[in-house]
């Protein structure tokens, strides 16, 4: 991302930017333990010089995706725009869900921050740090569309699938259900798909995305949208404070000059002035 983009150019560069993409399985560090390998603008440290490193978890659309070949989505788009200010461009590494709830690639230096379309949870402050939230988020159950499930409450004693350690699998356990765990939203609606399992709890904007697919509108139908109070917000490593303020900022400006209303627009649907929301949960 050109550095230089002055604010009137910011939007359609967070619109059309996409991030470079590294695909891991393990940690790899420089072996400085996350101490920083370069200096950005404002004093923020960077684990690697000239990038801001991104920890997600593909595929999860909306949020982050391949895309024509390229990482796209709405959590890469509001980094990108973090990215920007410090000089830097995203640089993406696909790590599993779980090191999440750890922070343990953000703890060994192989991440700057993290976004995975993550719930802000008490649970999780333990071990890392958030941003403020930037996106309003529910559950969602998908049916199939022969079946007699029209609600949250009518999955009792049915085959129930959930991504694994997510908020949307421990909403369905904290409600007395037993869901099949999948490692990836793919392999969720793939479940549902090949009758391994007769709905899904997941969250809103993914099964959105599913149904714009005109042969998941066919096979599937959204049978309950569940308000948990659930928030997104970026993570990073306990104490990273100049990171945080960047990313704050950086959110803070989107909401103000509209960028984030087009964004959201782009990647979710129709705006809600409230998903703009900074209120922390």
């Amino acid at each position: 991302m050109n550095p230089v983009l002055g604010r009137g150019a910011r939007t359609l560069a967070a619109l059309t930017a996409t991030a470079g993409l590294v695909l891991v399985a393990g940690c790899s560090s420089d072996g400085d333990g996350g101490s920083g390998g370069a200096t950005a603008a404002g004093g923020v440290e960077l684990v690697r010089g000239g990038q801001l490193t991104t920890c997600t978890h593909l595929p999860y659309p909306p949020f982050q995706s391949e895309v024509d070949g390229k990482v796209q989505g709405f959590d890469v788009a509001l980094v990108d725009l973090v990215a920007e200010n410090l000089g830097v461009e995203q640089e993406i590494l696909d790590t599993p869900f779980e090191n999440f709830k750890t922070g343990a690639f953000l703890n060994s230096g192989e991440c700057d921050l993290a976004a995975a379309g993550m719930t802000i949870t008490d649970e999780r402050r333990k071990n890392v740090d958030f941003s403020d939230p930037y996106f309003d988020a529910t559950q969602a159950v998908l049916a199939d569309k022969e079946s007699d499930i029209t609600s949250f409450a009518a999955l009792k004693g049915e085959k129930v699938g959930a991504q694994a350690q997510t908020t949307g699998e421990d909403y369905a356990k904290g409600q007395g259900l037993d869901p099949v765990s999948f490692e990836s939203s793919d392999a969720v609606l793939n479940g549902l798909r090949t009758g391994q399992v007769d709905a899904v709890v997941i969250d809103y904007p993914v099964v959105q995305g599913w149904l714009k697919d005109p042969a998941n509108a066919d096979a599937f139908r959204l049978a309950e949208q569940v308000d948990t109070g659930e928030q997104y917000g970026f993570s990073v490593r306990k104490g990273n404070t100049r990171l945080l303020e960047a990313i704050d900022k950086a959110l803070a400006d989107a909401r103000a000059d509209g960028t984030y209303q087009q964004i959201y627009e782009k990647w979710i649907g129709p705006y809600d002035e409230t998903a703009a929301s900074p209120a922390a949960s």
